[in-house]
């Protein structure tokens, strides 16, 4: 589960598709980074669905209130540093 929120949470930093497979036409060659925010946003709750479908799989699912789901968003957006760092601060030899 891990792995899967560390290869989710540095995929829009990655590459320049849509949840890497859909090709966007729309912008000119770069992804703008509110669209990135978007796709780690939307991979965070894809991959806390997977998550819940596990436990709930493996046994009693257990009920979350706000400050899980606050810290695992915040893990989450630690788990993107490094895909950041690679798009955004990474220094460029042109």
């Amino acid at each position: 589960m891990v792995v899967l929120a560390v290869l989710a949470a540095n995929t829009p930093f990655m590459n320049e598709r849509c949840f890497a497979v859909i090709a966007v036409q729309r912008f000119s060659l770069r992804k703008p980074l509110w669209f990135r925010a978007f796709e780690l946003l939307t991979l965070y709750f894809v991959v806390g669905g997977i998550g819940m479908l596990l436990e709930r799989n493996a046994g009693n699912g257990f009920q979350q209130g706000w400050e899980f789901y606050a810290v695992t968003f915040c893990l989450f957006l630690v788990l993107a540093f490094p895909g950041f760092v690679f798009r955004y601060l990474r220094k460029r030899h042109d």
